[in-house]
């Protein structure tokens, strides 16, 4: 449930990495690796590596919104390594694909706040309670200074307080 969570809030955003790099399939990848584990194959090596190569592809990206994309696509397939170690950096593992996509549209929209906060209001509706649950297993996300941190805060805030 995790991995699928992760993996609806990446594809949302996907078209805007693929706008701005069309040759470049590894968010791609990534997400696709992230619904083969979501349709029940085995985590394997596969979704390790294609995170790995959405995040070096978010690197070259020309624009911030499409590094926030593929960021978006790296989480995703990362989802399928969530752990039982009760750390905060886990919660990544669960919001980090949503976190990410509501800063890539809210880049979209020229930087408005107002579209990052509507994404994370439907990113929280989405939710469901098994996810929350395993959610709650965790620390709270720690509030950082970035955009995508402020996002990932209020996403858990949200889901918590249901």
């Amino acid at each position: 449930m995790v991995a699928r969570y992760a993996a609806e809030s990446a594809q949302e955003v996907l078209s805007i990495f693929e706008e701005c790099h069309p040759g470049d399939r590894r968010p791609r990848a990534a997400v696709e690796a992230a619904w083969t584990f979501v349709e029940g194959a085995e985590r394997t090596k596969l979704q390790r590596t294609s995170a790995l190569a959405a995040h070096k592809a978010a690197q070259g990206a020309t624009s911030e919104a499409a590094r926030e994309a593929a960021r978006a696509a790296g989480h995703a397939a990362a989802a399928a390594y969530l752990h039982p170690l009760a750390k905060a950096t886990q919660v990544k593992h669960v919001l980090g694909a949503a976190a990410h996509a509501a800063r890539a549209a809210e880049l979209v929209a020229g930087g408005d706040q107002r579209v990052g906060a509507q994404r994370i209001e439907q990113a929280r509706q989405r939710a469901t309670p098994e996810l929350v649950a395993v959610l709650k297993r965790y620390p709270a996300a720690p509030p950082g200074g970035n955009r995508v941190a402020q996002l990932m805060s209020a996403l858990d805030i949200a889901l918590r307080s249901r």
